[in-house]
């Protein structure tokens, strides 16, 4: 195959340097895209008030319901390219990219339509508190206008990420995540503009990263390279995308959908908790996106050695990437949970609304490593094939246990520390089964190999 000289391979040499070296950059774009919002909620929250904090963070759940399916889709594209590059199917890589780029572009249209439309009524439906709804549906419909963009990122990133090249992608965030920063500032303070003023500043810095990302694909010499004269979809290549990132995308939208009715239930303890929720959500999240690195990382490697036979290497991949995974988990989540109350206090002067935001992070970050943990696993397993496996692990395991969890165990005890329980308990409980079926995985690979010698 020819290589472009920065693509990596992903098959040899010592692994967990090669897991660290891929997932920095991976991890610091991920945190990048959360100082997107980070930069909302931080200007909102300092600016224009506690109202419109709470409603720029009560659209996370629901922007999160709605994007995940097409998200799962480019993990789906990430392991196709990754496999057929690492198989040295040129043909392949190249059928996978057209396809992905134009997959991420018709999502994103479908997304930005079904959003614009739908804002009120689906907010409606989560119990949105009646102060904040009206500025809540207009920061949505301004989000969702960007969606093609945030979609096309998202796949092109994904393909270049297959090929090991998470760097680059850090870059054009690096130069977005600055833009957005600025035109909040210029938005909220200067024109007074609110919650539209920093949904505007994120889609145009969205804009701007997918372009950068995307300019890269055409740029590139080989298979990577994109022909955005010859856009279009690829029978088999699509079929492969849709059979892994069709299940992963659900369990993402399903885990979402019992994230709303989580957001649902504080939303009924008012406004304060509300805004204090989304300001630890925000924090939590910067812990969880760089756990989620190595889970990704797992995806990629194990991908590229299924595509090259190197059978091998699976269980060092595994291995690896839950010990960094673990690590940081203790590191970063202890340290948040630590330093809450200096942290909320970036988003708000309001002591009330920091009282509320530490109820919630005691609780999640002390104990994160568990869902990086249930990450690692299900990726490996979505690395090895096997896809709808835990899709139906983690739609039983996670999302309906908290779902029975709030029909139950919260009704009789409406406390949020009761609510937020939910969360740990829930991922433990998958963590183990996703582990028990990554071992008889393990084993019936080892049987159909020992056939085949």
């Amino acid at each position: 195959m020819a290589q472009n000289t920065r693509t990596g391979d992903l098959t040899s040499g010592p692994m967990l340097q090669k897991i660290i070296l891929f997932s920095l950059p991976l991890a610091a774009s991920s945190i990048l895209q959360l100082l997107f919002n980070a930069a909302d909620v931080v200007v909102v929250g300092r600016f224009a008030g506690s109202t419109a904090l709470a409603a720029v963070g009560s659209n996370g759940a629901l922007i999160n319901l709605l994007v995940n399916l097409f998200v799962g889709l480019s993990l789906g594209a990430n392991v196709v390219a990754a496999r057929c590059f690492g198989a040295k199917d040129d043909e392949g890589v190249r059928n996978t990219v057209q396809t992905s780029v134009t997959l991420g572009l018709v999502s994103g249209f479908f997304l930005a339509v079904v959003g614009f439309f739908a804002a009120r009524v689906l907010l409606e439906l989560m119990s949105c508190p009646e102060d904040v709804i009206g500025l809540s549906t207009l920061y949505l419909k301004i989000y969702f206008i960007g969606m093609p963009m945030t979609m096309l990122y998202n796949f092109s990133s994904a393909l270049l990420r297959a090929v090991g090249d998470t760097r680059r992608p850090l870059f054009c965030l690096a130069v977005a995540g600055l833009i957005n920063v600025v035109l909040n500032l210029v938005f909220v303070i200067l024109f007074s503009m609110s919650v539209a003023g920093v949904a505007l500043a994120t889609i145009i810095s969205q804009t701007v990263s997918a372009c950068m990302v995307t300019a890269l694909l055409v740029k590139e010499k080989g298979p990577l390279h994109l022909d955005l004269g010859h856009l279009g979809f690829h029978a088999g290549a699509l079929g492969q995308i849709l059979r892994i990132g069709l299940p992963a995308g659900l369990q993402s939208t399903v885990f979402s959908l019992s994230n709303v009715v989580i957001q649902s239930a504080v939303n009924s303890f008012g406004s304060i908790v509300v805004a204090g929720n989304s300001a630890a959500s925000n924090l939590e999240g910067f812990v969880y996106t760089a756990m989620n690195a190595f889970a990704q990382a797992a995806v990629t490697f194990t991908s590229q050695n299924m595509g090259a036979r190197r059978y091998d290497n699976l269980d060092r991949v595994m291995r690896n990437c839950l010990l960094c995974a673990t690590v940081t988990g203790l590191v970063l989540g202890g340290g948040a949970s630590l330093l809450g109350e200096q942290l909320l206090h970036f988003y708000s002067s309001d002591e009330v609304v920091v009282t509320a935001g530490l109820a919630r992070m005691h609780i999640i970050c002390t104990t994160y490593l568990l869902c990086g943990c249930m990450d690692v696993l299900a990726s490996c397993l979505r690395g090895r094939g096997y896809s709808v496996l835990p899709m139906v692990v983690s739609l039983v395991g996670s999302c309906l246990l908290r779902l029975v969890w709030i029909a139950t165990i919260f009704r009789l005890f409406h406390t949020t520390t009761m609510l937020y329980i939910s969360y740990p308990v829930s991922w433990i409980l998958t963590a183990l089964v996703h582990l028990a079926c990554l071992l008889v995985v393990r084993h019936k690979m080892k049987i159909a190999l020992s056939v085949k010698a």
